[in-house]
Formats: structure tokens, C-alpha cells, sequence
């Protein structure tokens, strides 16, 4: 006996095959979904250590890993490579980093404007999280003010 089979295009398969589109309104590009995409991660050894035990971490053929373990051997340059190269891979939707190791670079790709990786700073063991430094945390202060007053913090000086 014949069996015919159809399939059905299901609608991610769909997402991923659109070419980006303009939205119009702010002529930024819309980030359209892919399957394979990976968390970078660049902090002290434990944080990073505990995001490789929970699945984060990868190396690709070349070599290529999506993480960096920062000590006090590591130079402020090789981190900030680590880093670009992170934002600018394509496999790469967040970058976390522990909020002292590399301010400046953050700093610059935020006033970049980009959003795709996103960034977000965790603290570590050493330093206590400081959301004035924190750029998500900033952007959500934009929009609502009172964020500040509600983590019991003066509003940005």
C-alpha cells in the first residue's frame, strides 16, 4: 500500500527561514528567533564554574568557547576581547558578566544602542550588586522612576 504524507510548516521553522524586517517605527532591526543560540558568560571562577554545571557552557570546532574564568592573572584586554567577541558572534543571545570585571566595555556596547546579545550583570561573591552600574537596571529606572526608591537606593546622582 501508498502512504502519503504531508507536512505542515510549523511556524518557528517559518521565523527562522523570514528575512529580518524593518518595524518601521524606530528603524531597528526585529530579531527574529533561532534555534541554536548560547549564553556567553565571563566572571570569577565559581560563577562561571556553576553556569557550566548547569548546561551554559559550549565549544565549538575551532576551539571557540562561549566563556571566560577571570582571576587576578587575567588581563583587563584579554577580557574585553572575550567580550567583543562575544557581542558580535551571531550564536549569541545573552551575555552575563559579573558586574566588576569589565565596565568600560560594557559601558560602550550599551551606548551602542545594540540589544542582541543583551547583557546582564550578576554580582559576585566579592563585590555586592549595585544596580546604578547596571544597565537593565537603568533602562527599567527610565521608564519607572520609582525603581530606585523601591530598592531602597537615592536616585541616580
Amino acid at each position: 500500500s501508498c502512504h502519503l504524507q504531508f507536512k505542515l510548516p510549523d511556524p518557528l521553522s517559518a521565523a527562522l527561514v523570514a528575512p529580518p524586517r524593518h518595524t518601521g517605527k524606530m528603524g531597528k532591526i526585529k530579531f527574529m528567533s533561532q534555534v541554536d543560540m548560547k549564553i556567553g558568560v565571563i566572571g570569577d571562577e565559581d560563577t562561571v564554574t556553576g553556569m557550566l554545571l548547569a548546561g551554559i557552557g559550549a565549544v565549538d570546532g575551532q576551539g571557540k568557547k562561549n566563556f571566560l574564568i577571570v582571576d587576578t592573572k587575567t588581563h583587563q584586554r584579554e577580557m574585553e576581547e572575550v567580550f567583543n567577541d562575544l557581542t558580535n558572534r551571531k550564536d549569541i543571545a545573552m551575555v552575563l558578566i559579573t558586574q566588576k570585571t569589565i565596565r568600560l566595555a560594557v559601558d560602550g556596547y550599551a551606548a551602542s544602542g545594540k540589544v542582541v546579545p543583551t547583557i546582564l550583570e550578576i554580582p559576585s561573591k566579592e563585590q555586592p550588586y549595585d544596580p546604578r552600574k547596571d544597565a537593565v537596571f537603568q533602562r527599567v529606572a527610565f521608564f519607572y522612576p520609582q525603581a530606585y526608591a523601591m530598592m531602597g537606593m537615592e536616585e541616580k546622582p
